[in-house]
């Protein structure tokens, strides 16, 4: 056997067992999926009915499916400040700041957090009685907010439950700034600096172009995220007051295990699917034109 026969199967060996896992826990489900969509199963029956595109017309013609929709914009607003936010102390912790390892280690820890123990740890900062957070606003002089149902309140509770992720998640996409930061050439600043440049021309000049791959892919990571909330509004309010914080992943969980509909909560996840890949196109679309000129 030749170099390049040797070397070619051992490279297919290794890529075998990847490849198998990925075929047998990814590939595999989502064709299953894509079946049970078009069956009326109830998800313990062997038999599975047949309806075609039944349950994709049910979903496009219950207005009250795609309405949750508008709960998953407040986790979205707060995945932009969180961006923005990031950046920031991106840029502060990459400069020549003592102490900035401690700073990072320190705002990086609430994502190693498991999700369900933040959300119980919220549940009380939130608790309109005894939550800390109230009782802050109390101590500060702020009474007409102390008293506030954080959780109780329709106009609130989803951007209540978004400011969690934005406290979790905030340090993971500091992280990932800085190492993009760490990875734009010294020399570039430099010759800012010797043509006069000040510290905001740099910053909008240099650094955010630089970023401009990093900050895409944590638009996408963003966009995502907010589209498929679960576990903050599952644990802290399970939908409520009155499904103002259902979310669309909620719903489809909902219709499978509470009403056990596996044909239509498997439509409603397709369809998240299209409708996240049709967002994200349409952000690169708008991010890549905004490039070119």
């Amino acid at each position: 056997m030749t170099y390049n026969k040797q070397k070619i199967l051992i490279i297919c060996s290794f890529l075998f067992i990847p490849l198998l896992l990925l075929a047998t826990f990814t590939y595999y489900p989502a064709i299953k999926l894509i079946y049970y969509s078009f069956t009326n199963w109830d998800g313990y029956s062997p038999e599975k009915p047949w309806v075609g595109l039944a349950n994709y017309r049910e979903v496009f013609a219950n207005s009250d499916i795609f309405k949750v929709f508008e709960h998953n914009f407040a986790y979205f607003v707060m995945g932009i400040v969180q961006n923005i936010v990031a950046i920031y102390f991106a840029i502060v912790l990459n400069s020549k700041l003592k102490g900035k390892y401690f700073f990072r280690i320190l705002l990086f820890l609430p994502y190693i957090m498991n999700g369900v123990a933040v959300a119980f740890m919220f549940g009380f900062v939130f608790d309109t009685t005894n939550g800390s957070l109230n009782l802050l606003l109390s101590n500060l002089g702020l009474t007409h907010l102390s008293e506030t149902s954080w959780l109780g309140r329709e106009g609130l509770v989803n951007y209540s439950l978004a400011s969690t992720g934005l406290w979790r998640f905030m340090g993971y996409n500091m992280v990932i700034y800085i190492a993009s930061l760490q990875a734009i050439p010294k020399d570039i600043y430099e010759a800012a600096t010797i043509d006069g440049a000040n510290s905001m021309q740099t910053l909008w000049r240099i650094t955010l172009p630089n970023m401009k791959p990093v900050i895409q892919l944590n638009l996408f990571l963003t966009v995502t995220g907010a589209l498929e909330v679960f576990d903050l509004p599952f644990v802290l309010t399970k939908g409520g007051p009155a499904g103002a914080s259902q979310t669309y992943v909620m719903r489809v969980i909902d219709t499978a295990f509470a009403y056990n509909n596996y044909g239509l909560a498997s439509a409603m996840s397709i369809i998240l699917l299209m409708f996240v890949v049709l967002v994200l196109g349409f952000q690169q679309l708008v991010l890549n034109r905004g490039g070119d000129k």
